[in-house]
This record gives structure tokens, sequence and C-alpha cells, in this order.
């Protein structure tokens, strides 16, 4: 009796679980999109410097950008803090470009796009439209490179360790103690 009794708890957790954090959007797509805002380098060509350096002026904007990012506690606050810095991001872009010989400039933006689904260290994110800070290098034609700025899966230093508890199972757990 007793182990039906959990069998039936945890079948009316996982329905509700499924309830409050399934898909709520009626467009048919992903509602945790709206949690996210992502990055989008583009480089200015597929040819092989323009793709060396796309990849300097990444490192270059996650440094300038981390500690903006590490204070914000919403996606929200985050596109505040970034919107107010994009200035700074075309800057340093700017800067990295010019120490390696390249003048086509940088541009910097915040705004919806398509992305494909992607995968960032165990978090799959699926395709669909989401906010995105975008820096285009020179004609933006080139291969890109994506990731994610808040919640920040891109700009944590490596050092960052995220816990996920669930109540349902700390709920669960406390039964059988």
């Amino acid at each position: 009796m007793k182990k039906a009794a959990v069998v039936l708890i945890l079948a009316a957790a996982i329905g509700l679980i499924a309830l409050l954090f399934g898909n709520t959007d009626t467009t048919g797509g992903n509602a945790s999109r709206t949690e996210y805002l992502r990055i989008h380098i583009r480089a200015n060509s597929n040819g092989e410097a323009d793709q060396a350096v796309k990849y300097k002026v990444r490192d270059g904007i996650v440094a300038y950008l981390t500690p903006t990012v590490a204070s914000c506690t919403t996606k929200a606050q985050a596109i505040r803090a970034i919107s107010g810095q994009l200035e700074g991001v075309e800057s340093v872009a700017e800067r990295i470009l010019r120490e390696n010989g390249y003048f086509y400039g940088a541009r910097a933006s915040i705004r919806s796009e398509e992305f494909p689904t992607r995968v960032y260290d165990g978090v799959t994110l699926e395709a669909g439209v989401y906010d995105a800070l975008i820096v285009e290098l020179g004609t933006g034609a080139g291969d890109n490179w994506w990731c994610v700025v808040y919640p920040p899966l891109c700009f944590t230093g490596g050092n960052v360790s995220m816990t996920y508890r669930s109540k349902i199972l700390e709920i669960i757990e406390s039964f059988f103690e």
C-alpha cells in the first residue's frame, strides 16, 4: 500500500511538473526561449584569417562583458546592461581587428534571430527565434560563433558551479525519512 501511494504521488508530481514547465507557447515554439540571451559573432568571410580573428574578437568581447553579465540576475537586466555597452563591444572588436591588420569594422546590436538547435555544456537549446547580441565583423558573411550570454554559459570564466534542486524530490525523500 505504501509503495502504491509513493507511485501515485510520483505520478502526480510528474504531471504537475509537465503542466508547470511544459510548452505553453501556442505558436508551437518553446516557451523557455524567453529565458535566454544568446550571442552570435559573424566573421567577415570564411577565409582562414577572418575566421581566426573572429575567435580573437570573441575572446575580447567575452572578457569585456563578463563583469557586466556576472552581475545580472534576469535576462531583461542582461539586455539593459549589454544595450548600454554596445559601443564598447564595437570598440573592443574594432581594436582587436586593427591590432590584427583588419580595418573593416564591427557592428553590435541586440535583436531577435533564428538559431539552430545547439548544446552548450549539456544544456540543449532547441531551434527557434531567440533574443541575441549580434556582432558582425566587416560584411558578416562568414561562418560564425554562437553561445549564450544569459544565463552566462559562455561568460563564466570556467569556474561556475550550478546546483539544481527539485522541491518535489525533497518532499519524496522526506517521506522516506
